[in-house]
């Protein structure tokens, strides 16, 4: 479906306008170890209800953006099996007992392929939305990303997914460099902890809006029609 109309979302700073054609849905490493009770995130102590919560308005909004047509991209952060594009720095860090490559809860941690590593069922990629594998917090670092939204005609973004401080923050601030416009609806990002959920989109929208706009699944729907 190709729609030339614009349509305009009540958000922070001020209005956000996007024509559907050149707009794509950014769904960031809704993934099972990060999400699912027993996962790796809930492994290290996390709540993982505090992520739970953006499921259903994820759910709502991908179902709306499907049935419209509308341009939807996955991404899951994650290694290639031999580890080859892991950064040492990164494989130590946190000084944990169990790291990256390890044996998990759902097969080795962040490794691409394993259980763990996949989107959860709930918003699982139909077969012909791409799947952005990366290997770093950005969603355009060391991946095709920019090359498909290049290709797609795509100016403008929808970021939504996990977590809000960490690779929804990298990914819009990669993003906002590149040139795109990015709205986060708040409802659909969030963090193990409340206090960088609510810094994060701060962030985001401060200053007139430095690194996007700030909305909610609500506000966006409604827009949609």
């Amino acid at each position: 479906m190709s729609s030339k109309r614009t349509i305009t979302v009540d958000a922070e700073p001020y209005v956000y306008e996007f024509e559907p054609d050149h707009c794509a849905l950014l769904i960031i490493d809704m993934q099972r170890d990060f999400l699912e009770p027993g996962g790796f995130g809930e492994m290290l102590g996390n709540d993982v209800s505090q992520l739970r919560r953006t499921i259903e308005p994820n759910r709502q909004l991908l179902g709306a953006w499907r049935a419209a047509g509308f341009k939807v991209i996955h991404t899951r952060e994650g290694h290639r099996s031999d580890m080859t594009d892991l950064p040492p720095a990164k494989k130590i860090r946190g000084r944990s007992k169990t790291t990256i490559g390890d044996p998990g809860p759902m097969g080795r941690i962040l490794i691409r392929g394993e259980a763990g590593h996949d989107i959860i069922p709930e918003l699982y990629p139909l077969p012909a939305e791409p799947v952005i594998d990366k290997p770093g917090k950005g969603a355009f670092f060391a991946t095709d990303l920019h090359a498909i939204l290049q290709n797609l005609g795509i100016q403008k973004l929808i970021v939504s997914g996990v977590t809000t401080e960490v690779c929804v923050n990298t990914t819009v601030r990669e993003a906002n460099d590149r040139g795109y416009d990015c709205l986060v609806p708040a409802d659909c990002v969030g963090s193990y902890f409340p206090e960088f959920q609510e810094m994060g989109l701060k962030m985001i929208k401060a200053q007139g809006g430095i690194f996007g706009w700030v909305s909610d699944s609500a506000r966006i729907l409604a827009a949609m029609g």
